[in-house]
């Protein structure tokens, strides 16, 4: 295997993500930064902290000076950051005098955190894109199954009846959560990182606070009101953002490796993948995905967690720790948001196993309303124990626990009582508000 599945040619789509993984690029890095420091050395002519000549020159040629990243390796790694190869590299381009204003003022931190931002822009609108997707994917499902019966599992066993609406809800609602939180999560993450060599701008003479906000304006980033070079909680909110919308991913994901397997084959895929000796099978390699793509995620969250401890005004070994974390956090989030999308429109339901598993088992899913039928006319622990004592009697005999309470308490229709569409309580109802907050959308 690569060292990183999200780069390999062997795995493809199952991992690798062409909208996402060319955002991390090293050129899309440089680009960043290049136009990053284009709108810095504009505003800082337009409030005269640099000749106006000097920052029209650089904002013009800047945009075409990007140098091969390899140029740049042997330099960075001696520096930990690549912004005085690149600076080096580029006022060797530049014209005579130009490059002495490149950079006035900033610090490395400035430049690459700043670019980041713009690149984490595109990022999170091709995730609300895929989250759009699966969300429409699962309102439908959740609308035309919200009164289909399926066995609701808690504890991997038969638990009461629900709907297959309901499920589909379920595993949406979540998604709907982080689709509602992303304007929100924008604002309070997508910021300019100006500070200076140690937050305080002291060459920007006075102007520091205007220039910040010149610069916010210019690139369409909020303007934070201070410097965030170890301030890392946008980064974190960032993290648990991508963190619940993987996880969101991911449990759909582990549902539907349930609900597919041999003996259960309550839901179709539409998609599935084949044994390279076991022409039967039909392996749920999405949903398998889905959850290890979740686990991962969640795991790059916790090592920005760790990364967050930024010492002093800069922390080198913690800001290489969110270089390590944050793309992989990303590109797993993404990935597994995007096969929850796939999913969500090819998956469909299979009626005739979830009706044949509601009434296997001997009818013990219906032990609860069997209850609470029977505490309408006794004491509930009375109840209780009648009804424990028939599912002990379906268990040794294989009787249908309503044929049981048939014969046991006569006078009732409990054929009708304890059919599984008599007992969905708020399934329906709630499958059904999902889909409308969607198409609310």
């Amino acid at each position: 295997m690569p060292a990183t599945p999200f780069d390999s040619r062997l795995t493809g789509s199952l991992f690798h993500d062409v909208e996402l993984a060319p955002l991390f690029a090293e050129e899309v890095e440089i680009a960043a930064m290049l136009t990053v420091w284009a709108a810095l050395a504009r505003a800082q002519g337009r409030l005269g902290l640099i000749p106006a000549a000097a920052a029209e020159a650089l904002a013009a040629a800047l945009p075409g000076l990007a140098p091969d990243p390899a140029s740049l390796s042997p330099e960075t790694a001696a520096n930990g950051v690549v912004v005085p190869a690149l600076l080096a590299a580029l006022r060797r381009r530049l014209p005579p005098g130009t490059g002495d204003w490149l950079h006035w003022g900033a610090t490395s931190q400035d430049i690459q955190d700043t670019g980041l931002m713009l690149r984490l822009r595109a990022a999170l609108a091709v995730l609300a894109a895929r989250l759009d997707a699966a969300l429409a994917g699962l309102a439908r499902l959740a609308e035309a199954h919200a009164a289909l019966p399926m066995a609701a599992r808690s504890y991997g066993q038969a638990a009461t009846p629900t709907s297959f609406g309901a499920v589909a809800a379920g595993w949406g609602r979540p998604l709907l959560a982080a689709r509602a939180g992303l304007d929100a999560l924008r604002a309070r993450v997508l910021a300019v990182s100006l500070g200076g060599a140690a937050g305080t701008l002291s060459a920007m003479g006075g102007q520091g606070a205007a220039l910040r906000a010149e610069l916010a304006q210019a690139l369409d980033l909020a303007d934070p009101g201070g410097p965030w070079h170890s301030e890392r909680d946008r980064i974190l909110a960032l993290a648990a953002w991508l963190g619940a919308a993987a996880a969101a991913a991911g449990k759909m994901g582990e549902d539907l490796v349930l609900l597919t397997q041999t003996g259960i084959e309550e839901v179709t895929l539409g998609q599935a993948g084949q044994s390279s000796t076991m022409p039967q099978k039909a392996n749920p390699v999405l949903p398998s995905a889905m959850a290890a793509l979740a686990r991962h995620a969640l795991a790059m969250q916790g090592a920005l967690g760790q990364a967050a401890l930024h010492r002093q005004a800069r922390d080198g070994a913690a800001w290489f720790g969110e270089w390590l974390a944050l793309p992989q956090l990303v590109l797993a989030a993404g990935r597994a948001l995007a096969h929850a999308a796939g999913l969500a429109a090819t998956l469909a339901p299979n009626p005739a196993r979830m009706a044949a598993n509601l009434a296997g088992g001997a009818g013990l899913v219906h032990a609860e309303a069997l209850t609470f039928a029977l505490a309408a006319g006794m004491p509930r622990p009375a109840a209780q124990a009648a009804a424990t004592a028939l599912c002990a009697e379906a268990r040794a005999t294989g009787t249908a626990l309503p044929a049981l309470a048939a014969a046991r308490f006569p006078g009732t229709d409990w054929a009708a009582r304890l059919a599984p569409a008599a007992q969905l309580g708020e399934a329906p109802a709630e499958a059904r508000a999902f889909a409308a907050a969607v198409a609310a959308r």
